[in-house]
Order: C-alpha cells, then sequence, then structure tokens
C-alpha cells in the first residue's frame, strides 16, 4: 500500500515537471522534439541524478517506464495546446510563468518527500544528511538542466526560494518519519510545506541574499 502511495504521488510529481518543462520549453520556440525532450528532462532529470549518486543502476526511470511514458504525454499535451493555439499561448506569456511556476511547486513538493522515502527504503534511513540533499537534488536538478538546455542561467541559482523549500520540507518529513509520527500526515506536512514556501516565494519574491551589480 506504502510503495502505491509514493508511486501515485511519484507520477503527479512527474505530470508536474513534465507540463512546467514543456511550457517552458514551447515558449522559448523549441519544435515539437525539444518540447518533448525539455518536458522529460525536467520531469526525470532529479531522479536519475539521485538515482546514480545512490548507486542504482539503471537508473529507476529506465526501468519503470511508466515514468517516461507519462512525461512524454504530458509533455506532448502542452505542445499541441501551444501548437493548436500559438496566439492565445504566446499572447498569455505571463499567465504561463504563473502557470508554470505552480506545477513547479507541486512537483517540488512531491518529490522532496518520495526522494527521501526512496533513501530509506535503500537503507538510508539514518543518513539525514544523504536523505535531505536527495530531496533537494530530485527536486532542483531537472529544472538545472531544463534552463541550462533553455539557455537561461539557473533560476534556483539567482531568485525565488527554490532549494531551501525543498529542503525545508524534506527535513520535515524526514524528521517527522524519525519521531514514528503517521507516516501519511508527515507525508503531507512535508509536500505542503515546500509547496506553501516555494509559492510564498514567488508571490512576494523572496529572494536570498547576493552581490548586487552596481
Amino acid at each position: 500500500m506504502e510503495s502505491m502511495i509514493v508511486l501515485g504521488l511519484e507520477l503527479v510529481g512527474i505530470i508536474a515537471f513534465a507540463v512546467s518543462g514543456a511550457a517552458t520549453a514551447a515558449e522559448k520556440g523549441l519544435d515539437i522534439f525539444g518540447v518533448v525532450f525539455i518536458g522529460v528532462i525536467n520531469a526525470l532529470g532529479g531522479g536519475v541524478i539521485r538515482d546514480i549518486l545512490l548507486g542504482i543502476f539503471p537508473p529507476i526511470m529506465f526501468t519503470y517506464k511508466v515514468y517516461a511514458i507519462v512525461s512524454i504525454v504530458s509533455s506532448l499535451f502542452v505542445f499541441l495546446f501551444a501548437y493548436n493555439d500559438t496566439d492565445r499561448f504566446l499572447g498569455n506569456l505571463e499567465n504561463i510563468d504563473n502557470f508554470v511556476n505552480i506545477f513547479d511547486a507541486i512537483g517540488l513538493g512531491i518529490f522532496s518527500v518520495t526522494s527521501i522515502q526512496r533513501c530509506i527504503n535503500f537503507g538510508y534511513v539514518d543518513n539525514a544528511f544523504l536523505c535531505i540533499l536527495m530531496s533537494m537534488t530530485t527536486g532542483i536538478g531537472g529544472g538545472i538542466m531544463r534552463d541550462l538546455l533553455c539557455q537561461k542561467l539557473p533560476a534556483v541559482l539567482r531568485k525565488r526560494i527554490y532549494a531551501l523549500a525543498a529542503i525545508a520540507g524534506g527535513a520535515i518529513y524526514y524528521y517527522m518519519f524519525k519521531l514514528n509520527i503517521n507516516h501519511s500526515l508527515a507525508m503531507f506536512c512535508g509536500m505542503i510545506s515546500t509547496f506553501i514556501i516555494r509559492l510564498l516565494a514567488t508571490k512576494y519574491k523572496w529572494n536570498m541574499p547576493r552581490i548586487k551589480k552596481q
């Protein structure tokens, strides 16, 4: 039952990240292959990095093909929407950016929790640093690759508290799990914390301190 819950959450997260990645690619004017490729990278790239660091070969996305299929179909849906109504799509870029941020927050919240569950399942339950680091890596890895491929400075490095949201949500889930608090409640608290922090950071333009050009 628990594994089915994790699988279901990961599929929702994959859809969310694939949609946000594909929308970013469509906004950049990429063709159908480019849109789908960026969508898949955004959805699965972080998980591949996590699996490689954990020594899982081949990465889970290559053994559970449903992950790749779901991300491809989700990305195709975005491309077809943009292609069939290009004027509407390009005329609402600000709304699309808001849409991307919401789906990004959903995916980030889900993967900040399910990645820790993966670490626990592979025997790293007592390694808090590893679990929380993998939570962050899975959440931001695909987005970094997406931005680089779209010739953008990765958002995680410059604005709108992103990695810290994943760390916070992951830490909440991990320590609630260690304290034997109801597992479903722990997962919910971790996901919703990441989601809310991410959306609030976007709405109120919260940023980490940085050196500004004169």
